[in-house]
């Protein structure tokens, strides 16, 4: 019989007991649901059987990996509820997490969803959660699934699996409802208790638990301006015919990227050149204040909205908040004892606010420059007064915080946020998180600019993911514009930087796991090069070769 080592004891199991049962003695001792199980350094679902010996861990819905899975689960009992109350016809795109939300557009009805449209699809769902239903895997040969899901009127998936690589596809079943997820799911339906179906926008939103709080279903957050700036974002790829990866890579193996490329890129020079408008408007805005997570882009955003604003007569000069960094012994340090760069303590508010007053009132201001080999703020001549025609644009993760600029009127200020939210999908039922998206930008830039592999970009991530969560995302919705830097092809570009970085994470290491999922996740797309991407486009942040300093 196999031996297991499970929270330092030592049992053994008939060979062929499911993890699923195993999970079910352990329960009472995790706060949250169990939803995978971690064995000889792989993943396994619950639903697998024990075959061998090993050392098993937990993994719950508290973690990204379990959260993933429970919401995948609930996707997938979403999509099949629609299906069974409305037919095939009916086709649900899951598009993008707002929040606590999961947005979904639905067409195929007559008319919009409403209420009551939700609160079947809800009741269904409820009903399929209480039958406990197993939903089971099979591997199929790709010409097989593909056969299965043409016949389920499934384009997208059909479209996607053309340029798959591998021989075989495995497929999820659900009492008769087959899909195909990217990535695991629980072993069957009564592990999604909780979550509530609403019309909102045009389509509705599935609210889940939140991986913080899992087993705690607040009420759905409206996030209107994300909304507005992802539906923009979505329009723009309809205009280029491209919503999935499998739209993307026939485009580009039809040899129309440079062009698609043109296109994405002069939608996205006009809409900044809209967001320049709206300053140029505002006649008595000073400080344009641009704020974003990691990697959003942000430093290249703020050069080419300068340039736009050139266009209508104004002189801007691009500060980073980063130059009114405390001296390095002032440097807060985190539970680790690391230098915190990310806490607002981080920034001398009282200079800052003093020379940003100094400069409204007219006074001439010697502008600092933090050294970050030295720790500590130099003044190196930077002589600056602030005339009728002179506008300033700030760049930092604080500028959107109320109290990095309460020493400034309200109405001097212009606040920008920008972030990088994926609006592509795999295809209509697997969505492409916008920290996926964000989490490779950064890769491949800090091995472009500082030298880090993508150990250490993974390592480091999840304080990354912290520090925003606590620092820029609760005030998003306080901006005056919302500007969506995503490129419909840019993961295209960034999978040939990526991938090399990502292979040399080697298994025995804890990022291992990370990697492996995001060099699957790059096997969905055809790979472009570089030399069709603009060189003040915002992907060039990134991998080099761009116009703007950064």
């Amino acid at each position: 019989m196999p031996a297991l080592m499970i929270d330092g004891s030592t049992r053994t199991f008939e060979k062929g007991t499911t993890y699923e049962s195993i999970a079910e003695e352990y329960q009472d001792s995790h706060d949250d649901q169990i939803a995978l199980v971690f064995i000889n350094g792989k993943l396994r679902e619950l639903g697998k059987k024990v075959d061998r010996d090993g050392v098993l861990t937990f993994v719950t819905t508290s973690t990204p990996t379990g959260h993933k899975t429970f919401v995948r689960t609930a996707e997938m009992m979403l999509v099949k509820a629609v299906m069974e109350l409305y037919g095939r016809n009916v086709r649900v795109k899951i598009e993008f997490l707002l929040g606590n939300g999961y947005f979904c557009s639905v067409s195929g009805l007559d008319g919009e969803p409403d209420r009551a449209f939700a609160e079947n699809v809800e009741k269904r769902m409820h009903e399929i959660a209480d039958k406990a239903i197993p939903i089971t895997k099979k591997t199929f040969p790709i010409d097989d699934a593909v056969e299965l899901f043409d016949r389920q009127g499934m384009e997208d998936k059909v479209k996607l699996f053309r340029f798959r690589r591998s021989s075989t596809i495995n497929v999820y079943n659900m009492d008769g409802y087959c899909d195909y997820f990217y990535g695991y799911m629980l072993p069957n339906t009564k592990y999604v208790k909780k979550f509530h179906v609403q019309p909102y926008r045009g389509g509705i939103v599935l609210v889940l638990p939140t991986q913080d709080h899992p087993d705690t279903l607040d009420d759905f957050e409206n996030q209107q301006s994300l909304f507005d700036a992802l539906i923009l974002t979505n329009d723009w790829g309809k205009k280029v015919d491209i919503e999935t990866v499998g739209d993307l890579n026939e485009q580009i193996c039809k040899g129309n990227i440079s062009d698609m490329i043109l296109v994405q890129e002069a939608l996205q020079e006009r809409r900044i050149g809209e967001i320049a408008g709206r300053v140029y408007d505002s006649e008595n805005a000073k400080f344009i204040l641009v704020a974003g997570p990691t990697s959003s882009g942000k430093t290249t955003f703020a050069h080419r909205l300068s340039v736009q604003l050139r266009s209508f007569g104004l002189k801007p000069h691009i500060i980073s908040l980063d130059n009114y960094f405390v001296n390095r012994e002032k440097t807060p340090v985190d539970i680790d004892g690391n230098f915190d760069y990310d806490c607002l303590e981080a920034i001398d508010l009282e200079l800052f606010n003093e020379d940003m007053g100094d400069l409204l009132d007219g006074r001439e201001v010697d502008m600092p420059v933090y050294n970050f080999k030295t720790g500590r703020r130099e003044y190196k001549g930077n002589k600056m007064v602030l005339n009728d025609e002179d506008i300033l644009v700030i760049e930092g993760i604080h500028c959107l915080n109320p109290k990095t600029t309460e020493g400034l009127p309200d109405e001097s200020k212009f606040r920008i946020y920008t972030s990088a939210l994926t609006s592509l999908n795999i295809d209509d039922h697997n969505r492409i998180p916008s920290t996926d998206a964000r989490l490779l930008r950064r890769m491949v830039r800090d091995a472009r600019t500082r030298g880090n592999d993508a150990q250490a970009t993974i390592r480091t991530w999840k304080s990354v993911r912290e520090g925003e969560e606590k620092n820029i995302f609760p005030y998003q919705e306080d901006s005056d514009e919302v500007f969506n830097s995503v490129l419909i092809y840019e993961l295209s570009v960034l999978k040939q930087f990526a991938e090399p970085l990502l292979f040399n994470v080697r298994p025995n290491e804890p990022e291992h796991l990370e990697a492996k999922r995001l060099l699957k996740f790059l096997e969905y797309f055809v790979g472009v090069d570089t030399a069709a991407v603009p060189m003040n486009s915002i992907c060039r942040e990134f991998v080099g070769g761009g116009c703007f300093p950064v």
